[in-house]
């Protein structure tokens, strides 16, 4: 599915959707050894900067930070510069920027540690929501115009909702990571996610990495929820 990971806890990811520096580090040395990637978001980013990422780096854990970039192409590639020279392992821009900013940006990435990935259509909007936005789409077939663009412009890594997993692999073939939010374990709630899935289906939609967040953080104990989610992608990577 494009990038190589060793273990199914590399495919989990964990955002780190709190507002305290404390709070974050936390959760990072609480499940370190059962989560393969740290989200850095934009409370985090925000309230505390590049200390956010390095906390995730000293850890030993893969960073991704998802700051969902979107302007004009000077700004988006300097601001892709400073994520490369922090060291992140993913860094999310949105799609509808335009070739042109998408291009530059994938330039600036080439060769790094830093895997660009492009946001098509947010995984809490539904087809009313795009409808309002003047789009006569349907969330499915936005998601796979906007990643044709990404691709097109130098992108090999994209996030969607599992729900477009299987149309993107079809549409632009294995290599690509796809990231996806929305995950969550069955009976747990959705919270703000429209399009959500299991994680057993998500990977066999063709999933690279999953999102799940607060599943495990309010879990009773999150490092059980955590590894009972791995051990739910093992058993889905093995069944296909």
């Amino acid at each position: 599915m494009g990038a190589s990971f060793r273990e199914a806890r590399d495919r989990l990811v964990l955002p780190l959707d709190v507002a305290e520096l404390d709070e974050a580090q936390r959760l990072i040395e609480l499940l370190k050894d059962d989560v393969g990637v740290f989200k850095v978001g934009l409370e985090l980013f925000t309230a505390h900067g590049p200390r956010a990422v390095e906390l995730v780096r000293e850890a030993g854990a893969r960073c991704f930070l998802d700051l969902k970039l979107f302007d004009i192409p000077a700004t988006m590639a300097g601001a892709v510069g400073s994520a490369i020279d922090l060291g992140v392992d993913y860094l999310t821009l949105h799609a509808s920027a335009g070739p042109t900013a998408l291009a530059r940006c994938a330039e600036l990435a080439e060769g790094t540690r830093t895997r660009l990935l492009a946001v098509t259509v947010l995984t809490s909007m539904d087809e009313a929501e795009l409808r309002a936005l003047g789009h006569r789409e349907t969330p499915r077939e936005r998601v796979v115009s906007l990643a044709h663009l990404a691709y097109e412009s130098g992108l090999r890594g994209f996030v969607c909702s599992p729900e477009e997993c299987a149309p993107l692999r079809e549409a632009l073939g294995p290599s690509p990571v796809l990231m996806v939010p929305g995950v969550r374990p069955e009976g747990a709630d959705k919270g703000d996610q429209r399009r959500v899935a299991t994680p057993t289906s998500a990977i066999s939609s063709g999933a690279s990495l999953l999102v799940v967040g607060r599943p495990i953080r309010r879990a009773a104990d999150p490092r059980a929820a955590a590894q009972a989610i791995v051990r739910e992608i093992e058993d889905a990577l093995g069944a296909g």
